[in-house]
């Protein structure tokens, strides 16, 4: 039999990443959560995780397994609160790729006040790799990242699709160009953004056609990036949705490449529940607004 400290125990070690930490987090010992664990096993007759010295990683099992184990917790915690006569507050975590622009994350941030159900939001950072990671596992309930081909659309909502451009200082000879050849950068220093989704991509465009420029500055911050730009230490290539005063987006000839946004759902959430779709909604409203260069205020600001 399956008692809801078994399920307790493996949400702890799934979220936590390991035995020890999980323990800890369930405040008894490696041992005792460990024993918990193999009787689970043994009572489902299937390994849940994969252990090695360096980490735990679920089963298929255990994938399986997972979206259940948080549907029954939360209906057990949802339960408890009734009775309790407590306000039934959640915590979506919720992760962001790292290359979104901030104004659409503030806009979602603000708005989330108006969400029907008070719904708390707790920001996971990361690459597409990452989340994708963390939404197979269930440690985040939806993330906006890179939609793929292969993506279940029930659990997609798309966002938007975008190209990529220059960033230029607006104080930059090609700042009001419409478009820029590649060969006209020759003199140009180059910001590299070290955790763009197409940092190969856009290395071998460059080389391709004999651009080899200086790097003054290597980062993984895109609010860093702006300002070197703005401050004219280089031009740099970032998604369309970054707009920032004293940087000029100029489109780059032949650099030709997209990328479609989408929030992405994990196995345990319904897509179509309230807060979600508000989050999307708040998502494609400045993503938009980007597009029309119009200011966004929250809802219950608007007149």
């Amino acid at each position: 039999m399956i008692d809801r400290y078994h399920l307790r125990y493996f949400l702890s070690v799934v979220d936590t990443g390991n035995f020890s930490r999980g323990a800890a987090a369930c405040n008894v010992s490696q041992p005792t959560l460990s024993v918990g664990i193999a009787r689970m096993e043994a009572a489902l007759g299937r390994p849940l995780f994969n252990r090695t010295n360096r980490r735990v990683e679920l089963t298929e099992a255990g994938v399986r397994l997972l979206a259940h184990a948080r549907m029954i917790e939360g209906e057990f915690a949802a339960a408890e609160r009734e009775v309790a006569g407590t306000v039934d507050v959640r915590t979506i975590r919720l992760g962001v790729l790292s290359t979104t622009p901030r104004r659409w994350i503030e806009h979602v941030l603000r708005e989330r006040r108006a969400f029907p159900t008070g719904d708390r939001i707790e920001i996971v950072e990361g690459s597409e790799r990452d989340l994708r990671g963390r939404l197979a596992r269930g440690r985040v309930d939806a993330a906006l990242t890179i939609v793929r081909d292969d993506d279940d659309a029930d659990t997609l909502r798309p966002i938007l699709t975008e190209g990529y451009a220059l960033a230029l200082g607006a104080a930059h000879p090609l700042a009001t160009r419409g478009s820029v050849r590649v060969e006209e950068l020759l003199n140009d220093p180059m910001i590299v953004r070290r955790h763009c989704e197409l940092l190969s991509e856009t290395s071998r465009f460059f080389t391709a056609r004999g651009i080899r420029p200086f790097f003054p500055a290597r980062t993984t911050s895109d609010d860093k990036a702006l300002s070197y730009v703005r401050a004219g230490m280089g031009v740099t290539v970032m998604p369309d949705g970054f707009r920032e005063p004293g940087v000029a987006r100029v489109a780059l000839e032949g650099f030709d490449f997209t990328r479609t946004l989408g929030l992405i759902h994990a196995a345990h959430v319904d897509p179509h529940a309230a807060s979600y779709r508000q989050i999307a909604d708040a998502l494609i409203a400045a993503a938009a607004a980007d597009d029309t260069g119009r200011d966004l205020a929250p809802r219950h600001d608007r007149r």
